[in-house]
């Protein structure tokens, strides 16, 4: 056991050490660094070495232990399983760290559980993977033939990527005899090679060399890469271009696009390089060439550069210049000639148009003349034209390229207006090209044509009881001519009997007007003639007839016949019932017992007579009825001993009109056996009462209509006075010697047959003028149409003879009426009228003289050419010419003809002031100067400028514009300006040439005053060069004639002619330049022209001397040497080289470049090639680089170079900021977690070295975190002390970082940690106790209040629900009453409070969080119940009042007052209470209304009712008070109390008051009310008579005022009245003419309109007034009335005897016989009912819808009135009776009594019934 435990115990102290072992190992192993090396280039996944192992770990512990590496970038990964460490991606060591000697890279490892970090060095080495490269596949070498043997040339380094050995560089050249290869090394160990010249070259010989230089490194294997060397041979420039010709010519067409190719010249030069490069450009040409043509530099091709036209210039001559490297040019001349396309379409211009044309015009008739050009050449410009359209014309060809338009058959404005015609002018070109121009030639109308209705009959259709003045048709005429003569006017032309005097037709727009209301029973057709006439002299005119047809309307209402419509109320009204008609039924009647038949008839037609029978009133409804087409009255049943003795039946009479019209028909019953038994019944009286409120209302009645009807009677009086004076007014005549006449239609010759125009006579009094009577043509007359005027017509017809009206001339129509004596003095003799124009107008045979010469004599214009003024009278003679004469005429004018159309010819120098005289046109035409202005002769040019211009009182042509002949004719000998003098009024054209003469007003130009040439010093003497040419706008001897030149020895002037005798100046080296001696020359170059005085122009030629390139750029210093620090801004100059070339110009000229630029500094650095600088392209890091090698090249501009280098070192700047890297962090934390919990891992490094790179680290602020340093650059962030999420949920630690540098920098990271929540508090509510008011009456569910609790935790822990403590109100659960929303907390009130009922609530709320475990909180709430004014004062006392249907009567609260009260007694006490609180309880108490408002006042806040003064003896004995009870709530709400007062000083007064009070019963009020309504109806229409009565008497006034105004000049203006009467159809009437007299006088300040009482012509029969009644049964005349004309219709003689028997007269039931009931008819009613019926049968009579004295009897009535209605209900009765419109007789059917003679039918025509009726 001993040894046991000791064996134990040994290996426990041997475990002891081998942990001790390890621990060491570890520990030496995280202190140190671990290094690995290996070489580049390496595939993925190669091992680098045994991470874990090196660290001491084992394969076991890394899944815990978590070994990661933290590098920025993936080179290197650990295997999780063994922990080798390997390769991740392939490392190229010259990517990561350039030319950097050693190479490494550095990471660390970290260690988990615990946290360690460990350094790890991976060292990258070198292999020779890279092959030395140029640059630049190819050198390229520019040396000079002149260049000596042994010169050298540097040439480019190659560049190694690689370090070390494998970096050394040997460079080999192919051989060659003219270079060999020699090695230049430099101080750091480096070869330059250098070409070196063996011999001297010849580029004759050999122009360009190919050599290869060859790099090799010293790596093994060795890599090389090679360069091409090209070495080309430079010339040197002596020899200048050369053109292949002198002179290049070209033909090209015009309009050639842009950029089309002219022609190419060529230009050699015999040197090669810059020196044999030849470059092209204009010479001395126009800027407007130059627009034209452009030169490529390169090609020497010449191309269009503009629009080439050969119409401004068809021949450019340019000077062209070739110049080359050196400096040396040469010129030629190119000539381009432009060929003629036809590009131009002919030009058409109107010189002349005559619009518009009448439409009588003669045929050939010239009526437009124009010019056609076309600026072409050759055919292309040869021009024909045409007319395009359809027109009447057609074009004739004049001289001079010009062309008339004349007619070519007659025109006609009907069938064409205007004429729109194309010319169409064409040239000949391939392709011809055509231009159009529209002429529009406006044809003025002639009177041919007459007005056309558009219908021959018209039909109209007018409903009766129509408007006056209402339109019935609107006849429409079109006349084709226009204006004038194509205005219509129209009047009525006849028609049938008495239409004139019913319709009437507007002048102006042809509507027929129905002049008063159509009856369709009085007319029912009627036809008139309607005459259109135009206002063209002579007028024409047409006629339409229209037919009207008048349509009958339901007017009439149904007209009862029995029983009479007035018997009902004379019964009602208090007549003895007698006199009414009454039926008697016995009461043994059965049902179906004939009563009595109402009998009606209807004086409409058609439908609208249709009538039908109701019943609509009756004493006992179920005891009558009535038939609804037969009228008859029957017993509906038996008539019981109940039904009362006296019945009323009211029936209703309908026609079947829209609307339907309607008559009433009362009926008296009387049920009684017979006679004696019913007259008791008659005799009874209404009640005293009725009867004295039923007289009332009787005599306000009886006024009304009283009042109405004197009313009505007086309005229709005055509107048949109104028409009596307002009838058709007569026709105006003309008064006055001297009027001013419109020719136009006035009246038509018909006019007396009985039309009724609306026509306007208007006369126009003028002053007396002379007029001469045989001058021609007259003066120009205003010729106005009647509408201009005044708007109405002349009464004047034209003549026949005359087309137009002349002052003082009144036109003659023997057909027309003749207005009086005055107008027939005034007018003028016809005889000399004519006279007159047969002396002045020229013959028909002279139209020869109106053809030429005819503008002259109609606008008096005698003489257009001097010899024109015996033509002009030889026309005036008219027919007294011989045929030798007219042929002698005819040879002078067309010999005139001839002379006109010569051209004139003028010339002028050039820049003449403006208004120069240039010629005498008017001489030279023969034109008089008078007649210029009103020829219309006007100058016309071509082109937007005129030159020249007319001068109007002396004719002569003068300059309009200062010309210059050098802007209009450049470049042409012979400058002419045409343009056109035009004659309008004889529409010719003479054309005119101005020749513009050159002078010398321009120098000799060069185009550029100075010109530099540059010339080697190695050229040779004799060579030429050629100058600029000068140029001179000048024409002839005035344009350019010799050359001088003023200078030094070496040069001189040679001119030579060229093709076209120009003069080209070259300048001649005459001795070897040397640019030691002079580098310029100054010349200078004189261009002289021929004019007198000589013009001269000069050009400065400056020569500059160029030297040879023999001298290479040399560097100041080999190498250069900079130190800059790295923060040295981006553009900064470092340093500056400079090399000195001792050439001049191009060949010293230096220019700076990279020879070898790195990779590492490609970017860096920037070199200016112009002055040398280095400057700083991007930023410098000296963390990056610290050292850079540039490599500059100087060359010149002959290719020669130097070399040199540039060290740049850069030093350390503290520009490195500490950077903070998180490699582990946690981001949340419990609230409950122990102090020094680790919640981060940082690490922090700063690239800057030395005390730059030393870096402290901080946490800012007052946070509970703290820093622990850990291994190296490590940092953990722990936890200090406890934590609180409710006082901070979140942390944002910012961890900062500072270096030692100065001024130290620094940096921050910031951890975000979020506190998470621990349950640790309860809800916390916002107020201790919660109060809310809510006012009662309250909506269910209205929101009270909301309570609020808050819980410090989050999330769930936070989440806060409420709900109620349980509790009962009023017995009742408080849940019933409120409720809380769980997750608002807002309460609500279930119900709706009452303030009356609960005026408070107390309850508690309880706030639960949703942690684990719960927390929770209570608060106390009390809600207060506000009250509302919701209810009204309830009065206590007086109680109200029962209602009236209750029947106890409407004093319920009667107090009693003593008349003998002072004021202030006490009568009684309101008192209403409130059952509300506070203000809306507050009551008070107002006086509404009282009978005597006065006597009582109401106290505002006891309500108690006193007197206000003492009781008066005229104060009513009840008093009724209404007392209103008031609230103060809002809005307040009331009550009414209604008290009674009665004053009375005893209880039985106040008794005897209440029992008035209730006989007083309501039946009394509506009698009141009818009785107020009657009053004001009496009021209103006594006040609309009155108003109506002022009215009359105001228009009396007015109409009396307007007499007397017109009373001056009734001694002008008369008429002769013509009226009387006619009686036709029954109907009188007063017709007269509607005719408006106008008086216009020119002495008078206003115009006088007067409506003519009588007419010129009396031809229209007169119909007698329709007010005046005739009596229907053979009265005698009127005596006013006339006898009718002998011509009249006789009417037949009626029948004078006829009866009906006693036995046919209407009774009760027709069983009554003659001798008891006496003779019938026995009153006036009887006898007024039989003429309404027999006139009613007589109607049918008329229209021929039945036949008299046959048929059963009925005498024509059974087809109106039913089968019912015979003969034997008409009672025996004899009498005349005449039947309008028949001449039938009337005779008894059993043919009882003999016929008798009756008296011839001599007096006037019957009215019809309806005139009765009305």
């Amino acid at each position: 056991m001993a040894v046991r435990r000791r064996q134990r115990r040994a290996a426990g102290c041997g475990r002891a050490l081998v942990a001790a072992l390890l621990l060491c190992v570890w520990c030496r192993a995280a202190a140190e660094r671990v290094r690995y090396s290996i070489t580049e280039e390496l595939g993925r996944g190669s091992l680098v070495g045994p991470l874990a192992r090196d660290l001491g770990l084992s394969a076991g512990e890394l899944p815990a232990r978590k070994l990661r590496l933290s590098e920025e970038k993936q080179y290197f990964t650990v295997n999780e399983e063994n922990g080798n460490l390997y390769v991740n991606e392939r490392l190229d060591r010259e990517e990561m760290c350039g030319e950097s000697e050693s190479c490494s890279v550095s990471f660390e490892a970290l260690v988990h559980n615990p946290l360690n970090v460990f350094h790890i060095e991976v060292a990258i080495e070198d292999v020779n993977d890279n092959s030395p490269a140029f640059s630049k596949a190819a050198l390229d070498l520019e040396i000079g033939e002149w260049t000596l043997p042994g010169a050298r040339f540097p040439l480019e380094t190659a560049q190694d990527a690689d370090v070390g050995s494998n970096s050394l560089l040997t460079y080999q050249l192919t051989s060659n005899p003219s270079f060999s290869l020699a090695l230049k090394e430099s101080q750091d160990g480096s070869k330059q090679p250098e070409l070196v010249l063996e011999r001297a070259l010849d580029r004759e010989k050999q122009s360009s060399f190919e050599l290869v230089l060859t790099a090799l490194d010293g790596g093994d294997p060795a890599r090389s890469g090679t360069v091409q060397v090209r070495v080309n041979v430079t010339d040197a420039n002596d020899n200048p271009p050369v053109f292949s010709k002198s002179v290049y010519e070209a033909r090209i067409a015009e309009n050639l696009p842009a950029g089309s190719l002219v022609l190419r010249v060529v230009a050699t030069d015999a040197d090669a390089g810059t020196n044999g490069r030849v470059s092209y450009s204009f010479g001395n040409v126009p800027d407007g060439v130059r627009a034209l043509f452009a030169v490529e530099s390169e090609s020497g091709e010449v191309r269009t550069a503009g629009p080439l036209d050969f119409e401004e210039k068809n021949k450019y001559i340019l000077n062209l210049e070739a110049k080359d490297g050196g400096g040396l040019n040469a010129r030629c001349k190119v000539q381009i000639d432009i060929t003629d396309e036809n590009d131009n379409a002919p030009e058409i211009t109107i010189l002349s148009l005559s619009s518009p044309v009448p439409e009588d015009a003669p045929t050939g008739t010239v009526v437009a003349l124009l010019k056609v050009r076309d600026r072409d050449s050759g055919e292309n410009g040869q021009v024909s034209c045409e007319l395009s359209g359809e027109a009447p014309l057609s074009i004739v060809p004049s001289s001079g390229g010009s062309y008339k338009v004349v007619t070519a058959s007659a025109l006609d404005r009907e069938e064409a207006s205007e004429h729109r015609v194309t010319v169409v002018a064409r040239d000949r070109g391939r392709p011809a090209l055509w231009s159009s121009r529209e002429l529009v030639l406006e044809v003025s109308d002639v009177n041919d044509n007459a007005p056309v209705f558009e219908e021959a009959a018209y039909s109209a259709y007018v409903a009766e009881n129509n408007a006056a003045g209402a339109l019935v048709v609107r006849v429409q005429a079109r006349d084709a001519d226009a204006g004038a003569n194509g205005r219509v006017s129209y009047w009525l032309a006849g028609g049938s009997a008495g239409a004139a005097a019913l319709v009437s037709v507007e002048a102006r727009s042809g509507a027929l007007y129905a002049q008063r209301s159509l009856d369709y029973e009085q007319c029912r057709e009627l036809a008139v003639a309607v005459r259109a006439q135009d206002g063209g002299s002579p007028a024409r005119s047409s006629t339409a007839t229209v037919r009207v047809f008048v349509l009958d309307r339901n007017d009439n209402a149904p007209r009862v016949l029995w029983p009479a419509a007035g018997a009902g109320g004379a019964a009602a009204g208090g007549v003895a019932p007698a006199a009414a008609p009454f039926e008697v039924v016995p009461r043994s009647a059965e049902a179906g017992y004939l009563v009595a038949k109402v009998v009606a008839v209807d004086a409409d037609a058609g439908r609208n007579a249709w009538l039908s029978y109701e019943l609509v009133q009756a004493s006992e409804p179920a005891l009558f009825r009535v038939g609804l087409h037969s009228g008859e009255v029957r017993t509906a049943r038996a008539v019981a001993e109940r039904d009362a003795a006296k019945q009323r039946v009211v029936a209703v009479v309908k026609d079947h009109g829209q609307p339907a019209l309607s008559a009433t028909a009362t009926l008296h019953v009387v049920l009684a056996e017979s006679l004696q038994e019913a007259l008791p019944e008659l005799s009874e009286r209404a009640a005293g009462a009725e009867a004295a409120a039923g007289e009332l209302q009787f005599y306000l009645v009886l006024a009304l209509a009283l009042l109405s009807a004197l009313l009505v009677l007086s309005v229709a009086l005055a509107v048949l006075a109104r028409l009596r004076r307002a009838g058709p007014p007569a026709v105006l005549r003309c008064l006055g010697a001297q009027r001013f006449s419109v020719a136009g239609a006035a009246f038509p010759a018909d006019f007396c047959e009985g039309t009724l125009p609306y026509s306007y006579n208007l006369c126009v009094a003028a002053p007396a003028r002379a007029v001469p009577e045989a001058a021609w043509p007259p003066p120009p007359v205003p010729i106005l149409s009647a509408e201009e005027l005044l708007g109405g017509d002349s009464c004047e017809k034209p003549s026949p003879n005359s087309s137009s009206a002349v002052v003082g001339e009144v036109l003659a129509d023997p057909d027309a009426p003749q207005c009086g004596q005055e107008a027939a003095g005034a007018a003028v003799d016809r005889e000399k009228r004519e006279e007159a124009r047969s002396a002045a107008a020229p013959p028909a045979a002279d139209r020869l003289c109106h053809g030429i010469a005819g503008f002259l004599v109609q606008r008096e214009l005698l003489a257009v050419f001097r010899w024109c003024g015996a033509a002009a009278e030889m026309c005036a003679a008219g027919r007294r010419w011989g045929r030798r004469q007219r042929a002698l005429l005819w040879a002078v004018l067309l010999a005139a003809w001839e002379a006109a159309w010569g051209q004139l010819r003028y010339s002028v120098p050039e820049e003449m002031p403006k208004g120069s005289f240039v010629g005498d046109v008017a001489k030279d035409l023969g034109l008089q100067l008078p007649a210029l202005s009103e020829h219309g002769v006007r100058i016309v040019s071509e082109g937007r400028t005129q030159y020249f211009a007319l001068h109007g009182k002396t004719g002569h042509l003068v300059t309009a514009e200062r010309i210059d002949r050098e802007q209009l004719c450049e470049s042409v000998q012979q400058c002419v300006l045409r343009c056109e003098l035009i004659v309008e009024e004889e529409m010719k054209f003479y054309e005119i040439e101005v020749e513009i003469a050159d002078i010398n007003d321009n120098a000799p130009s060069f185009q550029e005053a100075d010109t530099d040439m540059r010339l080697s010093e190695m050229t040779a003497p004799g060579s030429r060069f050629p100058l600029t040419e000068a140029h001179d706008p000048d024409s002839g001897r005035n344009s350019l004639q010799s050359y001088e030149l003023s200078g030094d020895e070496h040069f001189s002037l040679a001119v030579q002619a060229g093709p076209g005798g120009d003069q080209r100046p070259e300048l001649v080296l005459a001795k070897a330049l040397d640019r030691e001696e002079a580098a310029f020359h100054e010349l200078v170059l004189r261009a002289i022209d021929g004019g007198d005085p000589a013009r001269t122009g000069t050009a400065r030629i400056r020569v500059t001397v160029v030297d040879a390139n023999d001298n290479a750029p040399v560097f100041s210093q080999a190498e250069y040497t900079v130190r800059v620090p790295e923060d040295v801004p981006v553009g900064s100059t470092l340093v500056t080289v400079t090399a000195t070339d001792a050439d001049e110009g191009l060949n010293g000229q230096v220019k700076y470049s990279f020879k070898k630029k790195k990779a590492a500094s490609s970017q860096v650095f920037s070199l200016d090639s112009e002055t040398g600088a280095i400057t700083l392209g991007q930023n410098l890091d000296f963390e990056e680089g610290k050292t850079y090698l540039l490599d500059l090249e100087a060359y010149d501009g002959g290719a020669l170079y130097d070399t040199a280098k540039v060290v740049i070192t850069v030093t350390d700047v503290n520009d490195n900021v500490p950077e903070i890297s998180v490699r582990s962090a946690v981001s949340t934390i419990s609230e409950d977690s122990p102090s020094g919990t680790v919640v981060a891992l940082l690490h922090v490094q700063d690239r800057d070295s030395g005390a730059n790179g030393a870096v402290h680290c901080s946490l800012d602020g007052d946070v509970p975190f703290r820093l622990q340093s850990s291994h190296g650059s490590y940092y953990s962030v722990v936890t200090a002390r406890e934590l609180d999420r409710e006082q901070v949920s979140e942390y944002n630690v910012t961890v900062r970082a500072a270096d030692g540098g100065s001024p130290a920098l620094q940096s921050s990271a910031v951890l975000a940690l979020r506190v998470l929540d621990v349950n640790d508090n309860a809800p916390v509510f916002a107020q201790e106790r919660y109060s809310a008011r809510l006012a009662e009456n309250n909506a269910a569910g209205a929101l009270v209040l909301t309570v609020r609790a808050t819980d410090a935790d989050w999330g769930q822990n936070a989440r806060v629900r409420y709900r109620l403590w349980e509790g009962r109100v009023r017995g009742a659960p408080l849940s019933s009453y409120v409720s809380v929303q769980a997750e608002t907390g807002a309460l609500y009130a279930l119900r709706s409070f009452d303030y009356e009922e609960v005026r408070e609530l107390e309850l508690w709320v309880r706030a639960e969080d949703g942690g684990a475990p719960a927390l929770s909180s209570n608060v106390s709430v009390r809600l207060l119940i506000v009250d509302e004014n919701d209810n009204a004062p309830q009065v206590l006392y007086p109680p109200a009042a029962p209602p009236a249907a209750s029947g106890k009567g409407g004093w319920s609260g009667v107090e009693l007052a003593p008349r003998s009260s002072e004021p202030g007694a006490l009568v009684a006490k309101v008192v209403a209470v409130d059952a509300d609180a506070g203000q809306n309880a507050w009551l008070s108490y107002e006086l509404a209304k009282a009978t005597e408002p006065g006597l009582f006042r109401v106290g505002l806040h006891s309500g108690e009712v006193r007197t206000a003064r003492f009781p008066l003896a005229r104060d009513a004995a009840r008093q009724s008070l209404v007392v209103v009870v008031k609230d103060h709530g809002r809005p307040a709400l009331s009550a009414t109390a209604t008290l009674s007062v009665l004053l009375a000083e005893s209880v039985a007064e106040l008794l005897a008051e209440l029992g008035s009070a209730a006989e007083a019963a309501a039946p009394g009020e509506p009698a009141g009310s009818l009785t107020r309504w009657l009053v004001l109806a009496v009021a209103a229409v006594s006040c609309l008579f009155v108003a109506f009565l002022l009215l009359l008497l105001a228009l009396r006034l007015r109409r009396w005022r307007r007499e007397q105004l017109l009373a001056a000049d009734s001694g002008v203006l008369r008429g002769v009245p013509v009226s009387h009467f006619v009686g036709i159809d029954g109907v009188r009437a007063f017709l007269q003419s509607y005719s408006h007299e106008v008086s216009l006088t020119a002495d008078s300040r206003k115009s006088q309109l007067r409506f003519s009482g009588g007419s010129c012509c009396d031809t229209l029969p007169a119909r007698p007034p329709p007010d005046e009644p005739a009596p229907l049964l053979g009265e005698e005349d009127p005596a006013g009335a006339r006898p009718v004309d002998s011509t009249s219709v006789p009417q037949a003689q009626p029948n004078t005897d006829w009866r009906f028997s006693q036995t046919q007269r209407p009774g009760t039931s027709g069983s009554q016989n003659g001798e008891e009931a006496g003779a019938w008819p026995n009153n006036q009613f009887d006898t007024e009912m039989l003429q309404a019926m027999i006139l009613a049968s007589a109607n049918e009579a008329a229209d021929g819808n039945s036949t008299l004295g046959g048929g059963n009897g009925t005498m024509g009535l059974s087809a109106r009135y039913g089968p019912q209605f015979t003969l034997q209900h008409v009672p025996d009765y004899r009498q005349n009776v005449y039947i309008p419109g028949s001449n039938a007789t009337l005779t008894n059917a059993a043919g009882k009594r003999d016929a008798k003679n009756a008296a011839p039918a001599g007096g006037n025509k019957k009215k019809s019934g309806k005139k009765e009726k009305k």
